[in-house]
């Protein structure tokens, strides 16, 4: 049966490949709207993310955005057909790239491309990986044979693909041999290797691996946003300046720096962030959960 719905999958997402990509984008955005006149617990985890990072919202105010928000997250579940299974010459077509950096520098120092999960990530690594040879971290996904195709089709265009619990020694040799390494580290993956520092007022569980990476490495530390553009004309990879002063001498300070920098992005394109994760699901000690 899990082969079956395998199967199944893979077919529903080569032949989205082949369809308009307009099409696939208005098609993803009505099944959301769709999706969220239904009770859900994802709707419940988007909501209480709203409420809790922008208390200065209404409730019609954080019920549209959570709306829009659903119609986002469905487009890009079925954009996935055109991101893993279209053309090169397609992908680039739909990603406008802008970068304060020159991305095809080979003299360039270690560099940690630090990614954060807006809902064009994925298109965003795979046009970047289009350029330059780089390895992309990625969190092991329950569903085995998924979790198989989603590695092979990121990795399509040349991105080694590294599973995030693998040794930190070997993404530094990496670094250090020269290959930029992406990731992303704004999930709450636990409080093993994390601090709480403020997200948007809100103490979240924050990882510290980005800064204890670039340290060893001795890398600077680059952003990136991969905007949805709105009209339906694809996506927009903003490649932003090395972080300053980052790393640092302390992982709390640089936990708070980029969730700093993640809340000036969100603040841009509200809709587009993951709020569908919980980005709370750890507390500080004494604090009650809040989903």
């Amino acid at each position: 049966m899990q082969q079956l719905g395998h199967l199944l999958v893979v077919a529903l997402l080569r032949t989205l490949s082949l369809l308009p990509y307009q099409l696939i984008a208005r098609l993803g955005s009505a099944i959301g709207a769709a999706l969220y006149a239904l009770p859900s617990r994802r709707k419940h985890i988007v909501l209480v993310n709203l409420r809790l990072c922008f208390p200065e919202k209404s409730e019609p105010d954080c019920d549209e955005l959570a709306r829009e928000h659903f119609r986002q997250v469905v487009r890009s579940y079925l954009e996935r057909g055109v991101q893993w299974f279209g053309s090169a010459r397609r992908i680039r077509s739909l990603v406008q790239v802008e970068s304060a950096i020159d991305l095809e520098d080979r003299d360039a120092p270690p560099t940690i491309f630090m990614g954060f999960h807006f809902v064009g990530i994925e298109v965003g690594c795979m046009r970047y990986s289009q350029k330059m040879p780089v390895a992309s971290l990625f969190t092991h996904m329950s569903n085995t044979r998924l979790c198989d195709l989603a590695r092979r089709q990121r990795g399509r265009f040349g991105a080694e693909m590294i599973e995030r619990s693998t040794s930190a020694r070997k993404i530094v040799r990496l670094l250090r041999e020269g290959k930029p390494v992406m990731l992303a580290a704004d999930m709450d993956h636990g409080i093993e290797n994390s601090v709480f520092v403020p997200f948007f007022g809100i103490p979240a569980c924050t990882l510290t691996s980005v800064s204890r990476l670039a340290r060893i490495g001795r890398a600077r530390v680059v952003p990136f946003v991969t905007e949805v553009l709105p009209d339906f004309k694809g996506y927009r990879l903003s490649v932003f300046a090395p972080l300053s002063d980052f790393p640092s001498e302390s992982d709390t300070n640089d936990a708070r720096c980029m969730n700093a920098f993640l809340e000036t992005q969100i603040l841009k394109i509200p809709a587009q962030y993951y709020w569908v994760h919980r980005r709370f699901k750890h507390r500080p000690e004494g604090m009650p959960p809040v989903y």
